[in-house]
């Protein structure tokens, strides 16, 4: 989008998915969490980026908070398939 800043085309994209994600719980099924956690690792990494600003930080701060970030998923991913 041009003339747009990236902050605001960030924030549409966090935007769009919460409706994807409302639209989502809306529906039944086995496929409806992991899709869910899905996109919740997306929004999460917009916001590690762009919001908190470590796109540009040093590698191994970007990669423990991304880190982080899955291994939170990966956790409640594990407890929703026990």
């Amino acid at each position: 989008m041009p003339g747009i800043d990236r902050c605001t085309r960030v924030w549409v994209l966090l935007s769009a998915l919460t409706v994807a994600s409302w639209l989502l719980a809306e529906t039944a099924g086995g496929w409806v969490v992991p899709a869910a956690l899905a996109i919740a690792v997306v929004k999460g990494q917009a916001l590690v980026d762009d919001f908190m600003g470590l796109r540009r930080a040093p590698r191994r701060w970007r990669a423990l908070v991304s880190g982080w970030l899955l291994a939170v998923s990966a956790g409640i991913g594990a407890a929703f398939l026990t």
